[in-house]
């Protein structure tokens, strides 16, 4: 059998072009803000993971620019050899004190890190435990890694317990859950997986990229928004969402930094992050502690949006303050053709198809920024109600 002929197999993609409704690949030409210029028309950004606005923050911008001109374009090495710089010590210095951690890693992407973390610490003879609706990210660190991936059904405490139930007391545990995850938008049942991991000898990760700068105290995340920050083991985020830039972490004991450090073949192998995405993250998370309201106006946004979805007969996830408030559309093709249908009444939003979600689940991803402002909801939240109304009949 020829090699390419699962590529000729692929009609969907020439399917949904053909029908107009193919939603992916639209080009911005504008910078990533509450409103953008995207293939020649304004639209109201509603889809992008900006929580906190700070990518056109002229500090974060100005700390790029500089960066750039000290360093240059790209450090041309891995961490591990020459590619280490000041910047990168630092913002690891400083988010693991802001995170009240020993220690951080910093890894190229946020993708990269869950590769790398879950890679070095599970090991043969080890399971890791995963919540079904896990970033894609951990799935594929668990391949990556030597042991023995188990999932759970989402979210579902007893299953959880079930599979735990089922591991050999002698074999390493971890689990991994996402802290907000990406798609529903609700929060891990972090409580009870803490108790779980305490009875059945298990360690705890938290995929926190959708909850640092959006939950906990002055944004630290869902284990600070439970209480349970000294309960969580590992805490991997990105740099890509509230901190602006490009990048990953992981915040640990100093013991487990250094072994991951030392071992984890994504950080020895990669280059390291570029001068001037070290330098916007750094810059984004002083002014995320030297501006904990932007995280309170992130929340007062999602319940003014909340409010205003319901006033308007416009069905959705409840999501607490978590700036990801899902619309469910169920069906494929109606999902594309909505998404299509605003993008064109100029609103953006994301459509979310298998196997992101189950076949009759698919929905629009709607996420916020705490630099938009209410008249522009208002705008927005009126052309989804036409909208979904028009398409209804």
């Amino acid at each position: 059998m020829d090699l390419f002929e699962k590529c000729g197999r692929m009609t969907a993609v020439k399917e949904t072009r053909e029908a107009g409704i193919y939603p992916y690949f639209h080009a911005l030409e504008s910078r990533q803000d509450v409103e953008v210029m995207m293939e020649g028309k304004r639209r109201i950004m509603l889809g992008s993971n900006n929580y906190l606005g700070l990518t056109t923050h002229p500090e974060v911008i100005s700390a790029g620019i500089q960066a750039m001109e000290q360093y240059g374009s790209g450090c041309s090495g891995s961490r591990f050899l020459n590619g280490t710089l000041r910047m990168h010590l630092e913002i690891e210095q400083e988010l693991a004190r802001f995170l009240n951690k020993e220690a951080v890693v910093t890894f190229s992407t946020g993708f990269q890190s869950n590769l790398g973390i879950i890679s070095a610490i599970v090991g043969k003879g080890d399971y890791v435990i995963c919540d079904k609706e896990n970033h894609a990210s951990i799935y594929d660190g668990c391949k990556l890694s030597y042991g023995t991936m188990v999932r759970y059904r989402h979210s579902d405490m007893e299953h959880l317990r079930h599979t735990l139930e089922q591991i050999p007391d002698t074999a390493g545990k971890l689990i991994v859950t996402d802290g907000v995850f990406s798609m529903g938008g609700d929060i891990a049942n972090l409580p009870e997986i803490v108790k779980l991991a305490k009875e059945f000898g298990a360690r705890v990760m938290v995929d926190d990229a959708h909850g640092l700068g959006v939950l906990g105290k002055g944004g630290r995340g869902t284990a600070s928004h439970f209480g349970l920050e000294d309960e969580v083991d590992i805490y991997m985020g990105t740099f890509s969402k509230s901190l602006a830039s490009l990048g990953g972490y992981m915040a640990s004991s100093l013991e487990v930094a250094e072994f991951v450090r030392h071992t984890s073949r994504p950080f020895i192998f990669s280059a390291s992050m570029p001068p001037a995405n070290c330098a916007c993250a750094l810059t984004a998370l002083r002014i995320l502690e030297r501006e904990p309201e932007r995280v309170s106006r992130l929340q007062e946004i999602c319940r003014y949006v909340r409010a205003g979805l319901t006033a308007r007969g416009i069905p959705h996830k409840y999501t607490a303050d978590i700036p990801i408030i899902p619309i469910y559309t169920y069906e494929t093709i109606r999902t594309l053709t909505v998404a299509k249908m605003l993008y064109e009444a100029g609103v953006y939003v994301n459509p979310v198809l298998p196997p992101a979600t189950p076949a009759t689940e698919c929905l629009l991803r709607t996420s916020y920024m705490a630099t938009l402002k209410e008249p522009l909801l208002d705008e927005a939240m009126d052309i989804m109600a036409s909208i979904l109304t028009e398409e209804a009949k």
